[in-house]
C-alpha cells in the first residue's frame, strides 16, 4: 500500500495541482484556512493504527478524553515549501520529529516511529498540494503534527488511547516586503513562563495556555511580546512567549540560552545558529545568559521560531528601564534572508535540511 502511495507522490498530474486553491496568495496571513483535510492515527490496545485521511475538520472525542481534563497534548510546527526547482519539500522535519519524541516522553505519551511520522507528514502535504503557496509568493504550507490523550480518564494518569494528527494550513509571510519589523518587549514581574524543573523543555499545550494572561496584560500596556527570566533567580534569560531568544553582541557573537528544562529546544534557533557559524563565520554561544550583566553588550535582539523565523526587538523593558537595540537589525536580517533562501531553493541546501515529500 505504501509503495502505491509513493507512486502517487511522483505523479506529474499531482504536481500540477500545487497552489491551485482559490486563495489570494499575496494577502495570506497566519490564520485558519479550510483545506482538504488532515491525517489521523489511533493508538489503542498498545499499538498504532493504519493511517487514514479525514476530509472534515473535526475530531470525535469522548467527553472524558484526557486532553480535556489533564492536558495530555504535545505538538510541533514546521513548514513545507514549493521550491524554485518546482517540487515541494518539507523543511528540517527530522529535528521536529525528535523533539516530539522528547515531549511525548515528558508527558507519558506513546512514541511514534520515524516512518510513521514521514507517512503522516507526506500524506498531509500531498493531499493539500492545492493549498501550498506557489514559489515566489513568500508563503508556505504550515504543518502541525500533534498527539493528544483521547481515551477517557476520570482520575489523574496517562490515557490508554491517543490520536496522532497531522494538520496543514497555508500561511503567508509576516514581512511582505522582506524587511524585518522590530517590536517592543517587556519582562513581566508577576509571571514566570515555567517552573525550574517543570515542562518548559516540552512543546506541550499547557505551556502556551499558561502564558495567555501574561501576554494579555503586556499587550494592554502596549507591549506585543514578553521576555521571561528564569523563575528561580529572575536573572537568566529563558525565552519569549512562543520563541527562543537570540542576541547579536557588539563583538559579533550569536548568543542564546542553552536549552535546559526551562527553554524549548528551538529547531529554528539551532538552524539559524548553524548558518551564523558556518556561513557567516560568527561565534555561536549557547550558555546561561545573564540579562542585567550582558544587556548593554547586545547590539541586536531577536525572537526566533517557525512561524516568523526572526522578529527583532527594538527595546526590552525591565521594571522602569527600557533597553534599546538596533531596530534595523542588519545582522539578523542577513541571517533571516539566508535561511529563507535555503527554504525555497534560492540558495544551495548545503545542510540537507530540505526533504522531498517523495522520500
Amino acid at each position: 500500500m505504501f509503495r502505491g502511495f509513493l507512486r502517487t507522490l511522483r505523479s506529474p498530474t499531482l504536481n500540477s495541482s500545487i497552489g491551485t486553491a482559490r486563495i489570494e496568495w499575496s494577502s495570506l496571513g497566519f490564520d485558519y484556512v479550510p483545506t482538504s483535510g488532515f491525517v489521523e492515527f489511533d493508538f489503542k490496545d498498545g499499538k498504532w493504527s493504519e493511517m487514514r485521511f479525514v476530509r472534515e475538520p473535526y475530531v470525535r472525542l469522548h467527553v472524558l478524553a484526557n486532553v480535556f481534563h489533564y492536558g495530555q497534548s504535545v505538538f510541533e510546527g514546521l513548514k513545507a515549501f514549493h521550491t524554485k526547482q518546482g517540487d515541494v519539500r518539507v523543511f528540517s522535519d527530522r529535528l521536529n520529529f525528535e523533539r516530539l519524541l522528547h515531549s511525548s516522553r515528558r508527558l507519558q505519551i506513546p512514541e511514534i516511529s520515524w516512518d510513521m511520522w514521514k507517512q503522516g507528514v507526506n500524506r498531509a502535504v500531498v493531499e493539500n498540494y492545492p493549498y501550498v503557496p506557489p514559489y515566489g509568493t513568500n508563503g508556505s504550507l504550515y504543518i502541525r503534527p500533534l498527539i493528544i490523550g483521547s481515551g477517557p480518564r476520570l482520575g489523574l494518569g496517562p490515557a490508554n488511547e491517543y490520536k496522532f494528527l497531522v494538520i496543514t494550513n497555508p500561511v503567508g509571510t509576516y514581512y511582505p516586503n522582506g524587511r524585518l519589523k522590530a517590536l517592543d518587549a517587556v519582562i513581566p514581574s508577576d509571571f514566570d513562563r515555567c517552573a525550574p524543573k517543570g515542562i518548559g523543555d516540552a512543546k506541550a499545550a499547557a505551556n502556551y495556555a499558561g502564558d495567555l494572561q501574561s501576554l494579555a496584560q503586556a499587550k494592554a500596556k502596549g507591549y506585543p511580546v514578553c521576555l521571561y527570566l528564569d523563575a528561580k533567580e529572575r536573572r537568566y534569560v529563558t525565552e519569549f512567549n512562543t520563541s527562543n531568544f537570540v542576541a547579536i553582541t557588539r563583538d559579533n557573537k550569536y548568543v542564546t540560552p542553552n536549552a535546559d528544562r526551562g527553554v524549548l529546544n528551538s529547531v529554528t534557533n539551532r538552524l539559524l545558529g548553524e548558518i551564523s557559524e558556518k556561513l557567516l563565520n560568527m561565534k555561536v554561544e549557547r550558555r546561561p545568559v545573564d540579562f542585567r550583566a550582558e544587556v548593554d553588550n547586545w547590539k541586536e535582539v531577536g525572537a526566533v521560531g517557525t512561524a516568523v523565523v526572526i522578529t527583532p526587538m527594538q527595546s526590552v523593558t525591565l521594571d522602569d528601564r527600557k533597553f534599546l537595540f538596533d531596530a534595523q537589525a542588519p545582522k539578523l536580517q542577513h541571517i533571516h534572508d539566508l535561511y529563507r533562501a535555503i527554504q525555497v531553493g534560492d540558495e544551495v541546501d548545503h545542510f540537507h535540511w530540505l526533504r522531498p515529500v517523495t522520500d
